[in-house]
Formats: C-alpha cells, sequence, structure tokens
C-alpha cells in the first residue's frame, strides 16, 4: 500500500516542480495567486497520478482528493475524521471569525440547528414574498445597456436583498462601502502575504471586517429590545434548551459569516447562469416562454417548481461553475482513501469543480446541457456525491434553499423584462477561486422587452 506522508516528498508529490524563487516571490505578490484556473491543474494531476495526488501551495503542502467517492468519504464525515473548522480557520479565521463553517462536531450542530429557524419552507415563503418587490426594483432600473457588468448589478442586488432579509433594513448610501468590505474580505481569505498592512489584499480584508462589525455594533443594542423577525434579531434572542444565549460577539461572528455567504456565492451562481444564457439564447428563450407562461410578475414560493426549464438551467450552471471550487478539510486521525494511507493533521481538499467535469461520470462535461438533469436521464444521481455545488454532510450550505428561491425569483424577472447577449466569440474570464467570478465583470447587452 502506498503512502502520503504529510512531512516529506514522496513518490505521489514529486511530480510538483519546484519553481524558481524570483517567479514563486512574483507569483506570491500577483493579485491572482494561481486562483484562476483551479480546474485545469487538478485535471492534468488526475491524469498523471489518480485521485490521490499531493501537492505545494505556497508555503503549505496538502492532498487532492479527487473524485465522487473522496468527496463521499471526507463530506458525509460519519466518523468525525475531518475537520472543517482547522483549515477554514487557517483560511478565513481571522476575517469570518467563528462563522458556521469555521465550527465542528456538537458546537456546529448547536449553532447550526438555532439557525436553521431562518430556512425553514414557512420562512422561505415569508422571504420570497419580501424580496419579489426589492427584485422588481432593482431589474426595472437596469434598463437597456450596452455593457452593464452583471456581476456588479447582480451583487448590489443580492446585497440589498440579504440586508433587507436577515438584518431588516435597507443599505441606501452605504450600499457601495459594505459591498467594498465583503470583496476585500473574500479576497482576503485566499492572500498568501497576512501582514495587516492597509495597501495588502490582506489588510484590506481585515478593515472590511472591522468596517462591517462597526456597522452591526451600533444596531445590536435595537435588535435585542425589539421583536424583529429578521436574522439578525433572531439571533439576538435565540436561546439553547439550556437557557443559552448568544453574546453579542457570537451574533456579530454569525451575522458577518451569513451576509457573505448569503449574496457572494449568489451573485456568483446569477452571473454564470447570465453568461449560459447569453452563450445559449435557445436556452434563454426557453426559460423565456416558461417564465411568460407562468403569467406572474412576482412568483410566490410554491409557483417556483413550476418554472422546470429554469431549475434545470440553474442546477448545470451550478455543474459548470460552482460557487466554491474546493473544499478543505484536516484529518484527525489517520485514515485510508483510494488505496493510501492519509496521516492525521494532514490538510487535504475535495474539488466540486472537478468532480463536475468528470469524463467517466458525465456526458460531454464541458457541454451546456441543462437535459442532463431531467428526469429521465439524471446525470447526478449516478453517486451521491457527484453534483455537489453546496457541500455535503453536516456543513451541507445552510442557506441552499434560499439561494435557490432567489436565484429563481431574479432571473424570472430578468427573463420577463430583457434579452440579452454577448459579442460572438467572447468567453467569460473567470477567477475560479476562492468564489468564482468574472474577471471583467461581465458586460452584456441588456435590450428591454415588453
Amino acid at each position: 500500500m502506498s503512502t502520503v506522508p504529510y512531512s516529506a516528498d514522496t513518490v505521489s508529490f514529486r511530480h510538483v516542480p519546484r519553481m524558481p524563487p524570483v517567479q514563486a516571490f512574483r507569483i506570491l505578490l500577483s493579485p491572482g495567486n494561481g486562483r484562476y484556473d483551479v480546474l485545469s491543474v487538478q485535471q492534468e494531476l488526475y491524469r498523471t497520478y489518480g485521485p490521490v495526488v499531493r501537492q505545494h501551495g505556497g508555503i503549505m503542502s496538502y492532498v487532492n482528493l479527487l473524485g465522487p467517492e473522496a468527496n463521499r468519504m471526507v463530506l458525509s464525515n460519519r466518523r468525525g475524521a475531518f475537520s472543517a473548522e482547522i483549515p477554514w480557520n487557517m483560511i478565513m479565521g481571522k476575517i469570518f471569525t467563528n462563522g458556521l463553517l469555521l465550527r465542528d462536531g456538537a458546537d456546529h450542530r448547536h449553532h447550526r440547528v438555532i439557525m436553521q429557524e431562518a430556512f425553514k419552507p414557512g420562512v422561505l415563503r415569508q422571504y420570497a414574498s419580501r424580496m419579489n418587490p426589492m427584485i422588481d426594483e432593482g431589474v426595472r432600473n437596469w434598463k437597456n445597456a450596452l455593457d452593464r457588468k452583471m456581476f456588479h448589478s447582480y451583487k448590489e442586488l443580492t446585497l440589498n436583498v440579504a440586508a433587507t432579509i436577515f438584518m431588516g433594513e435597507r443599505l441606501g448610501k452605504e450600499t457601495a462601502a459594505v459591498n467594498r468590505s465583503f470583496e476585500d474580505m473574500v479576497a482576503a481569505a485566499m492572500s498568501l502575504l497576512r501582514l495587516p498592512f492597509p495597501w495588502l489584499e490582506y489588510g484590506r480584508g481585515l478593515k472590511g471586517r472591522k468596517h462591517f462589525v462597526r456597522f452591526l455594533q451600533k444596531r445590536i443594542a435595537e435588535k435585542r429590545a425589539g421583536d424583529g423577525a429578521d436574522m439578525f434579531s433572531r439571533l439576538c434572542h435565540a436561546e439553547s434548551a439550556e437557557g443559552g444565549r448568544f453574546t453579542d460577539q457570537e451574533v456579530i461572528d454569525h451575522m458577518v459569516f451569513l451576509m457573505m455567504a448569503a449574496h457572494d456565492t449568489t451573485t456568483s451562481t446569477l452571473t454564470s447562469l447570465t453568461y449560459l444564457l447569453a452563450k445559449h439564447p435557445d436556452w434563454q428563450e426557453r426559460l423565456r416562454d416558461e417564465s411568460r407562461g407562468l403569467d406572474k410578475a412576482h412568483p410566490d414560493f410554491d409557483d417556483l417548481d413550476s418554472l422546470a426549464s429554469l431549475t434545470l438551467a440553474m442546477r448545470e450552471t451550478l455543474r459548470l461553475y460552482p460557487p466554491l471550487p474546493l473544499i478543505p478539510r484536516v484529518a484527525t486521525e489517520d485514515c485510508e482513501i483510494g488505496g493510501y494511507q492519509i496521516p492525521a493533521k494532514t490538510l487535504v481538499q475535495v474539488s466540486p469543480i472537478f468532480t463536475h467535469r468528470m469524463r467517466e461520470w458525465w456526458t460531454e462535461p464541458d457541454r451546456f446541457d441543462p437535459e442532463r438533469f431531467a428526469p429521465d436521464r439524471a446525470e447526478h444521481e449516478q453517486h451521491t456525491h457527484l453534483w455537489i455545488p453546496f457541500g455535503a454532510g453536516a456543513h451541507i450550505c445552510l442557506g441552499m434553499r434560499f439561494a435557490e428561491t432567489q436565484i429563481r425569483l431574479i432571473m424570472h424577472q430578468m427573463l420577463l423584462r430583457y434579452r440579452w447577449s454577448v459579442p460572438e466569440g467572447y468567453v467569460m474570464p473567470v477567477q475560479q477561486a476562492p468564489i468564482s467570478k468574472p474577471v471583467d465583470g461581465l458586460p452584456v447587452s441588456l435590450e428591454a422587452i415588453g
């Protein structure tokens, strides 16, 4: 049996060339830091070395565990052999401190149970009715444009929606500043040079967190005194079975993470879906006809399942452009995966973006083909962990249903109001990590329709 030790080079590790110091230093200081093409690197590693491959990433080394079976073993985590808290704290602990993703075991379950109350079907129905007017206002105001950058348009809209739903208020003039704070925080999570200087990416992320924490601190006393139904208020009043309550700092930490997760990943998916529908106008028209057939500008939550083609296109978008391309864990005990011994304390990562393009499982995996998710084909059901855009197991995205609801509500109104396109031959340049997004903001031509 082969081994992949954590502290020494082996056959499984020697494939990674050691780049010259000057080149390594240049990459370290570059804005990209190797974030742009995670997929191609992993595909090459898999072709050459198989599903268990050790790799260096800057000053760290880790083991890539590639494919649906590795996803199942790591993410289902039935024995508690893999920690989410350890790697996410390493990556974003100073930025998104004590967020739900940065917790393990009983502590994670305790916090998750309290927060689940905000994502139950009855609550989602209320959210949908509150979101529709905000979406209508935002989408209507975009009007005709030759080069509207959809990533930025969606980000402003989803941030305002998240603020209203989770904080109980519109951001108004503060939208741009809060948006900038979140962009800096997310970028800082991938920084290799982690020094708190304001002119560095990591320093800007720390500053962004401080800005949003101050924003929340000004409001927490009012939320504790009131009886609002928004998430901020719910967290302020939440109690455990034993009568314990969140401290002010715990409430703030959850809100910082929740607000990021509630709009950044949704923005990513909406942008990618808009791009794919611009590149495939036949599908754009199919979805538009379906939305017109609903005969409702503002669908109710229970109407959304009738938008079957939109759901197929959304799922295919999440396959091709999963917002989170990589999911890290640390082994807490010795374990075996793919015939390799993985020692305790090894940093590992599984990869939705790689699994979603595996030729062994998907028909023409690089092609936009929403019908692959239709009941008569159901390619995603070949393995329980083949399609994992929201993760899986105990840490599966808590806001998954909220995100799907918001995406369909926004895209429904987009389809009714606009026809859009990109220039012939245009290919969206994508930064795949830490969250998938277009480098150029995705400029599209919007044409208002009746």
